[in-house]
């Protein structure tokens, strides 16, 4: 009997797979998107810096000048920059003394509780950060709720100066940026093997022995991160010394926005722009070098 093999029931159709040639069509949605948000306002910022203010607002383009950069080496503005950078690191160092050991009991807790925690951390993030800085002028102002009951209470008489100075900026700073220094240390403390802090102990290291040439080097990538998120971000932040730091403190965020808005000086907000930009990126680079060592741990 001949066999006769005939087309098969069904007929095949040809798929044409689509193929991404290389890593740059595969990234393409990601480079048009820094290009048009990022690249293209960095290019307009540098070239509107080396010019000057026109004659009622915006840029007079007839002549280049560095007239911008150096006025900004006055002692006026010299001094804001470093204010603005005592306040940064100010902040950045108190969320890493109050948000370490909240981290580390977090990561120590059970894991059927860490969740409600974590909730705690994320959970002011669900409100708009401009109304919860009102909030705290709500609390802290001379008629506010503070006072108001210290007053009645009799424990004082005046009311207390507890807003509009950098006490209350600071507040305001910590109280913002201290979620992001929880979380990258969390990340690190989670993965840590707390086995190693007993065998430390075993070999006769003390508690703060093993803290210091265990856990610290250990989480070190944690505290690096988390510094970097809470310190660059902090130069840039406006609102907080606009609302909570009045007429009486004047930050570098402040003068680049009053430079823009009050004063129509685009040039010269653009140069500061620029000299900011640069140090946060020089911030960035001193972080990686810093994390990017391998330190050497010795356990007593």
């Amino acid at each position: 009997m001949d066999l006769k093999i005939g087309k098969p029931p069904f007929t095949t159709r040809k798929v044409h797979k689509r193929e991404f040639k290389g890593p740059f069509a595969v990234l393409s949605p990601v480079i048009v998107w820094m290009l048009i948000f990022f690249v293209v306002p960095i290019i307009l910022i540098i070239i509107a810096s080396f010019f000057n203010k026109g004659d009622l607002a915006g840029i007079n383009y007839s002549s280049p000048t560095f007239n911008n950069y150096i006025s900004f080496l006055d002692e006026r503005y010299l001094k804001i920059l470093f204010d603005s950078l005592a306040i940064s690191l100010i902040t950045t160092l108190i969320c890493l003394f109050l948000g370490y050991p909240f981290a580390y009991f977090v990561a120590k807790t059970p894991k059927k509780y860490r969740a409600l925690f974590l909730m705690m951390i994320i959970l002011p993030f669900w409100t708009n950060s401009l109304i919860r800085t009102y909030a705290w002028i709500i609390l802290l102002r001379t008629e506010g709720i503070i006072n108001t009951y210290l007053m009645n209470l009799h424990i004082i008489k005046v009311p207390l100066s507890l807003l509009y100075n950098q006490g209350s900026v600071l507040l305001g700073m910590v109280y913002t940026m201290f979620p992001f220094m929880v979380l990258p240390l969390y990340s690190t403390l989670e993965k840590l093997d707390f086995s190693l802090l007993e065998a430390a102990q075993d070999l006769g290291a003390k508690p703060f022995d093993a803290f210091m040439r265990v856990t610290l080097p250990l989480t070190k990538s944690g505290i690096l991160s988390g510094s970097l998120l809470v310190f660059v971000p902090t130069l840039g932040l406006f609102f907080i010394p606009d609302l909570m730091g009045g007429s009486k403190i004047t930050l570098i965020s402040n003068l680049i926005k009053n430079q823009f808005l009050s004063s129509r000086n685009w040039p010269f907000g653009s140069a500061i722009s620029i000299i900011i930009i640069l140090l946060m990126f020089g911030f960035m680079n001193l972080f990686t070098r810093l994390g990017g060592s391998k330190d050497k741990m010795e356990v007593m």
